[in-house]
């Protein structure tokens, strides 16, 4: 009987890290489908029309491009680590290093170059007269370029000594040491690059919703060259809506990750793996929300979509109606030449005294 009740205490605890890695991996799967779709759509979309390129749409496209490679990358490194069981990999070996400096880049690249977006828009909505001279192409490129720089030092740094990567069983991937040895690249990392952004997202949504509220209680009406309307409320409240749910997605989907790392970093303990993995699984699930949330709830960016499908749809449509009106003429013709009169025909005694006329004439 005690030795029954060992074997299943030894059993349940592979056991349920069986089941964390299947539910992980299923989820990895589904995160990395829709983060590919979502940013080849946004992609798509962008590059069909023309009116979505403004002067700051190169941080859009930098947002996205890094969702991109997230869910290209990163994320099937996950699963297939998920699914093998991999338990470790060679200290400093390139795959590991490799795998992490691409994860900590495309992480930071792509909260910072969203949160710049983010700064964009919130000038647009509440500066919108000086917008046009407070961010500029020029600045936007700035921005960029600063953004790139940072991300690259930072997820270059334990490459260097300054921290370090390892692989971690709990999350499947190969991420930034969390031990009290790293404490100050952890901090740098966690604090600058993670906790600033999502604090000053988050307020800039929250500020956002109140104007948007204020607008409400006394009514706006917008004027253009000919006529004055009546913006209704209903417009506002939809906007709040999208607001208030980004901000929630924000919290929900980066919380857990920063207080595991924390937890990790100033205890010096392993936090419990189905914790850590969901944690990562909703870090990393961001790349496909972020598409969605940030530039599909906007109307230019849902009329724009309708347009680019029509415009596919047309492509599509154009050769079959050339090779219906090919088909048709064909038919016509033979139609045509079926319904007209035969040449006469010379019968061949008339040939041959044709024949001996010529043949005399030109004797």
């Amino acid at each position: 009987m005690h030795a029954c009740l060992l074997v299943c205490k030894c059993l349940n605890p592979h056991v349920n890290m069986q089941w964390a890695a299947a539910v992980y991996a299923a989820l990895m799967i589904g995160s990395s489908i829709f983060s590919v779709l979502g940013n080849l759509v946004l992609l798509l979309v962008v590059s069909l029309n023309r009116s979505l390129q403004t002067d700051t749409w190169v941080l859009t496209l930098s947002f996205c491009l890094c969702d991109l490679a997230l869910g290209i990358s990163t994320i099937p490194f996950g699963i297939h680590n998920s699914v093998f069981q991999v338990k470790s990999y060679p200290s400093k070996s390139a795959t590991c290093n490799g795998s992490a400096f691409l994860f900590l880049l495309l992480q930071v690249a792509s909260i910072h170059s969203l949160t710049w977006a983010t700064v964009d828009k919130f000038i647009e909505i509440c500066f919108a007269l000086s917008y046009p001279v407070i961010f500029t192409a020029y600045r936007a490129k700035i921005i960029l370029a600063g953004v790139w720089v940072y991300s690259i030092l930072n997820a270059a740094l334990p490459l260097f000594g300054f921290g370090s990567y390892v692989y971690s069983e709990t999350k499947f991937l190969c991420v930034p040491s969390f031990k009290p040895s790293s404490i100050a690249f952890n901090m740098l990392f966690m604090v600058v690059g993670i906790i600033i952004p999502i604090v000053l997202m988050c307020s800039m949504y929250a500020y956002i919703v109140y104007i948007a509220r204020n607008q409400v209680r006394r009514g706006t009406f917008v004027c253009n060259e000919d006529h004055c309307f009546y913006v209704p409320a209903s417009n506002y409240f939809k906007s709040s809506i999208v607001m208030v749910t980004t901000i929630v997605c924000l919290l929900v989907c980066w919380l857990p990750y920063i207080v595991i790392c924390f937890y990790e970093t100033l205890t010096g303990k392993d936090s419990p793996q189905p914790a850590s993995a969901v944690a990562t699984w909703l870090v990393l699930f961001t790349s496909a929300l972020n598409p969605w949330i940030n530039s599909m709830t906007q109307t230019r960016y849902r009329a724009a979509l309708r347009k680019s499908l029509n415009k596919i749809r047309q492509m599509f449509e154009y050769p079959r109606k050339d090779s219906l009106s090919q088909c048709t003429t064909i038919q016509l013709r033979r139609e045509s030449n079926s319904f007209s009169l035969p040449a006469p025909t010379v019968p061949p005694a008339l040939q041959t005294n044709n024949e001996a006329q010529q043949d005399l004439t030109l004797v």
